[in-house]
């Protein structure tokens, strides 16, 4: 895969991951802070659901960037996909991963939990873990 096929799917990739991104904090706007604790679990639900959607578009681009498509046969790709084809590319990336899906997907999604430094911290792997594929400007500017 050439270099600018690779940024154009990083573009891709990563402009539609961080509009998810945005509309989760947006939903997070909804819900009052009270006692360093969102006020409801509703808000918080809905934007760690469109987050953690969010990181998985932008793992679904670095993934192809690596060469690496959908299992055959699978309609969706699952949590054991992502985490094998991780921890044979960067088990930095994976560590983040785990801790965004806990977060984001299981305590926030599921349960519903809403302190704010936890859920902050879920947002913060998910950014990490999206910019990854970040394009470079070098080259959306054409100097290579």
């Amino acid at each position: 895969m050439s270099i600018q096929e690779q940024q154009k799917i990083k573009k891709k990739y990563w402009s539609e991951a961080m509009r998810y991104m945005d509309n989760a904090k947006k939903c997070l706007e909804n819900t009052e802070i009270d006692n360093n604790r969102y006020t409801d679990a509703k808000y918080v639900r809905m934007a760690c659901g469109t987050a953690f959607s969010g990181l998985l578009k932008g793992l679904d681009g670095f993934l192809i960037i690596k060469g690496i498509d959908k299992p055959k046969g699978k309609i969706r790709k699952s949590i054991e996909f992502y985490q094998e084809n991780l921890v044979k590319l960067d088990k930095k990336m994976l560590g983040n991963f785990i801790d965004a899906y806990q977060i984001l997907h299981l305590y926030g999604y599921y349960d519903g939990f809403k302190n704010v430094n936890v859920i902050k911290e879920g947002f913060k792997n998910a950014k990490i873990l999206i910019d990854k594929i970040k394009p470079s400007d070098k080259f959306e500017t054409g100097k290579y």
